[in-house]
């Protein structure tokens, strides 16, 4: 059965589980106030500050304000981030369990205003209005985000911020930062100052004889998750180990397996055969640097990498062989997951829950939560196992993918193209998976690394529109999602991301 439209002229994405229409208009004008319940003030201080650059308007709390913000734990049907939106000619009313459901439904509210509302300048001559709607909305996944990589091209905190406005314009939820790699090292970590000054920089990128770097600053980024988290998203921040490590290694040789090698931050692309080493140094250096991730950013989760790890310099050193057979492991090969296992239980002490890329489905160990990027089946595996999963299958999510073979696309990451409806029709939790499986399943996100792309404007382009299909597909219920529907809402929608400046990609099939 095809999923119901939504009501003409609407156009919101990702689309609401329940809504009507009905006549009339609510008008926002310099009158117009807020009346703010308890725990709302984060919800109403978020609506002044999206909605005053274009329009203006001082939204001042009082007591008979016509714009209503409550929240109400007894709601508890619409979980921590579900609300209820009723406008009507004479009050607007947005209720939630929690702030978070407040911050989503004044993202439905935005969309509901005239494009006009999304500038960021003074607008003059624009009416205000709503129309009148009841809107039930509660999303399906509580994992909807995003991984950014500013590992291999750095990006200013200016373009972080943006993209948070964007990721919560579209009601997803997390900003996953891709924050080390072997081509660029981006945060600061104290006691190890070569780690931004030599390892946030190499000579060239594939022979271009132009030298690329940066870092950010502690300040940056704590200053970064508070306005997340002021938007409703949260930084889950990723630190690659024990592979991806060649800038790192760069900075401090001794971390790797043979101390005395003079390595430079690696400038191609691909998996660098460089990792760390095994010696207590090696591990005291990986807590030291997940100590100061976890005081910037106060995630539960913590990405840790831990996939493409070459096992070769294990096997060709003496001391590594020697530290497997001490540890009762079959070969240097299994120091991989006694390595992560180790990180781990450090993460896990401190209370908080590690992160993995899974490559099979079976080389993360059991305080991992599994993110499946190579197969879906990789997913389901993880979870039967016992894992909890984020699917990020790379045919479905790699948003670095062309996503057309037009002429004009600009550059992308080549060899598959990854399509507007290849993500709309993408399902995370297939309905052939046993209940126990699909149950394991957090969510979804899509990925941006940026071998093939070094600006904002670029990054944008090949995120847009296919993150607003991911979006829905996080958010709406299966049952709920047609891809006609979504597209004809998508028409509508494209005149919002003009007006915030986004340069979308392709919308057709």
């Amino acid at each position: 059965m095809p999923a119901p439209r939504t009501a003409p002229g609407l156009n919101l994405i990702p689309r609401p589980s329940q809504f009507s229409r009905s006549q009339g208009e609510f008008v926002l004008h310099p009158g117009t106030a807020l009346r703010v319940g308890p725990g709302a003030e984060s919800a109403a201080a978020l609506l002044r500050t999206l909605l005053a650059p274009a329009t203006g308007l001082p939204l001042p709390a009082a007591r008979d304000g016509r714009v209503v913000l409550v929240v109400d734990r007894a709601l508890s049907g619409l979980g921590d981030e579900g609300y209820g939106l009723t406008v009507g000619p004479d009050a607007v009313i947005l209720r939630a369990a929690r702030p978070e459901g407040l911050f989503r439904g004044i993202q439905s509210l935005r969309q509901l205003l005239p494009p006009e509302a999304l500038l960021s300048f003074p607008t003059p001559g624009v009416r205000w209005t709503l129309p009148c709607v009841q809107i039930t909305d509660v999303p399906r996944f509580a994992w909807r985000g995003a991984m950014l990589d500013v590992a291999r091209h750095f990006q200013p905190v200016s373009f972080l911020r943006r993209f948070v406005d964007l990721l919560a314009f579209h009601k997803l939820n997390v900003l996953h930062l891709h924050l080390t790699d072997d081509q660029g090292w981006r945060l600061p970590v104290p006691g190890y100052p070569r780690l931004t000054e030599v390892g946030g920089r190499r000579t060239e990128t594939l022979g271009d004889g132009t030298p690329h770097g940066g870092s950010y600053t502690r300040e940056e980024l704590v200053s970064l998750v508070a306005y997340a988290s002021e938007r409703g998203v949260t930084v889950v921040p990723e630190v690659e180990m024990p592979g991806h490590a060649r800038a790192a290694l760069a900075a401090y040789p001794e971390l790797g397996n043979d101390p005395g090698r003079e390595l430079e931050v690696w400038t191609r692309w691909g998996v660098c055969e460089t990792v760390f080493g095994v010696q207590e140094e090696a591990l005291a250096f990986c807590r030291a640097v997940l100590a100061e991730v976890m005081e910037i950013f106060p995630s539960r989760y913590v990405h840790v990498g831990g996939d493409e790890c070459p096992t070769g310099e294990w096997s060709a050193s003496p001391y590594a062989r020697e530290r497997a057979a001490e540890l009762g492991l079959p070969g240097p090969e299994a120091l991989h997951g006694w390595f992560l296992d180790q990180i781990a239980d450090f993460l896990v002490s401190h209370g908080r829950r590690p992160i993995g890329w899974t490559s099979n489905g079976a080389d993360l160990g059991p305080h991992f939560t599994s993110v499946s990027w190579l197969d879906a089946e990789h997913g389901l595996l993880s979870a039967r196992a016992g894992q909890d999963v984020i699917m990020a299958p790379h045919r479905s999510t790699y948003l670095d993918y062309a996503q057309s073979d037009a002429p004009s696309e600009p550059a992308a990451n080549p060899g598959v193209i990854v399509t507007l409806r290849d993500v709309y029709e993408f399902e995370p939790a297939p309905q052939s998976w046993e209940p126990e499986a699909k149950n394991r399943v957090l969510g979804t996100q899509g990925q941006l690394w940026s071998e093939h792309w070094s600006t904002p404007e670029h990054g944008e382009y090949l995120a847009f529109p296919r993150l607003c299909a991911l979006a829905e597909v996080a958010w709406a219920a299966r049952a709920q999602r047609e891809y006609t529907d979504f597209t004809r809402r998508l028409a509508g929608h494209e005149e919002r991301l003009d007006a915030l400046g986004v340069p979308s990609g392709p919308s057709g099939t």
